[in-house]
């Protein structure tokens, strides 16, 4: 299965890149680059979605603003 969702990523004043995402509650990923941030924010959203599957939990998917959107695919 794949999951289309929204992440934010903001420059932190340290120098690094933190994702976050209305739309998967509990995700949080940081990253030395932008692309860094996505692969870890990949991965935890992927693993996030399927703790949820496996408890029958649907996930919320409300509509995500945020200071840079990326629209990341995860495959099952």
């Amino acid at each position: 299965m794949e999951v289309l969702f929204r992440l934010r990523i903001e420059k932190l004043p340290e120098g690094v890149y933190l994702a976050t995402s209305d739309e998967i509650p509990g995700l949080v990923a940081q990253g030395r680059t932008i692309s860094e941030t996505l692969d870890i924010a990949r991965d935890v959203g992927k693993k996030i979605i399927e703790a949820r599957e496996e408890r029958n939990e649907p996930l919320p998917l409300p509509e995500a603003e945020g200071v840079s959107e990326y629209q990341v695919v995860v495959g099952g």
